[in-house]
């Protein structure tokens, strides 16, 4: 081939590659804008309330900016429909009414539900005692403990605190409950983090330094707890278990990421509703539609 015409069709090439090169780049900046507009399309400071349209009436939440991951999940999941046509699935008088999970949407009558889900978990948001299971809290469903001890959320479930008036002698007991719970849960991370010297002791047989590694760990355990606002309930909780309700038994346990602002009343008839197995509705009670509202 004449050098002519080799230096032409290298001209060439160099072109169409200065194109590509071009075009690779505009669909980089593009993808780059587009995904600061998601990032950038919730605002930090502003309030997020969503109706949540059901056959029983509507109901108006507003969420918290304290735990945005729950916030802006619910928001995406809002904006894409997903809860439209969803059924509240598990219902349990004097307690709470559960709803989001996405295989209820062609569920039969009768049929178990409480599994759907949208393959991926949240990390716990828990902004404890500020935000707590009062009457119409909303809050994120999740697995138990035993196979979930890092209490994460599921990624679409989610239910609305009913609970009952909790009396001062009940909420003293609960304290202590609490109490004991985080006791025994401390002393066996600080443990945990000792073994190497409580095999040592027991090697030795060596009663004495376990029983004094024991207090030792134990004086930590209540220094914290003592120091800390996590096994006490404020005045203004006592004031909403005592006079509105809650499950306070939950609190801490389960990241609450909203309130109902309008509509409790459809809230307490929901929660009304005759069940049958699993605590499913004997009627179908439908979300409609979730939109977001100013």
């Amino acid at each position: 081939m004449p050098e002519k015409v080799i230096f032409v069709v290298v001209l060439e090439l160099q072109e169409i590659m200065r194109k590509n090169l071009v075009y690779a780049g505009l669909i980089l900046i593009l993808a780059a804008g587009m995904e600061s507009c998601v990032k950038t399309s919730l605002k930090k400071n502003e309030e997020y309330k969503v109706k949540i349209e059901t056959s029983y009436g509507d109901i108006v939440v507003k969420l918290y900016n304290e735990t945005p991951a729950h916030r802006d999940n619910f928001i995406k999941l809002v904006s894409e429909g997903f809860y439209d046509g969803t059924l509240f699935h598990r219902v349990i008088k004097d307690f709470m009414i559960q709803a989001g999970d996405p295989l209820s949407k062609t569920a039969k009558p009768g049929e178990s539900l409480g599994t759907g889900d949208v393959g991926y978990k949240i990390p716990g948001e828990f902004m404890y005692p500020k935000y707590y299971h009062k009457y119409g809290a909303l809050a994120a469903a999740r697995q138990g403990d035993q196979v979930n001890p890092e209490r994460q959320s599921s990624g679409c479930q989610f239910y609305i605190v009913v609970g009952k008036k909790i009396s001062e002698q009940e909420l003293n007991l609960l304290e202590k409950q609490m109490y004991q719970k985080q006791e025994m849960k401390l002393f066996q991370a600080k443990a945990d983090g000792r073994q190497d010297e409580i095999k040592k002791y027991r090697m030795e047989r060596n009663q004495q330094k376990l029983d004094l590694l024991r207090d030792n760990i134990l004086a930590e355990v209540h220094k914290e707890l003592n120091d800390s606002s996590s096994c006490k309930f404020t005045e203004q909780q006592r004031k909403d278990y005592a006079t509105a309700g809650g499950t306070p038994h939950l609190d801490n346990d389960y990241t609450v990421f909203g309130e109902v602002l309008e509509g409790l009343n459809v809230v307490a008839n929901i929660s009304e509703a005759k069940t049958g197995s699993g605590d499913r509705p004997s009627e179908d009670i439908k979300i409609i539609k979730t939109r977001i509202v100013k």
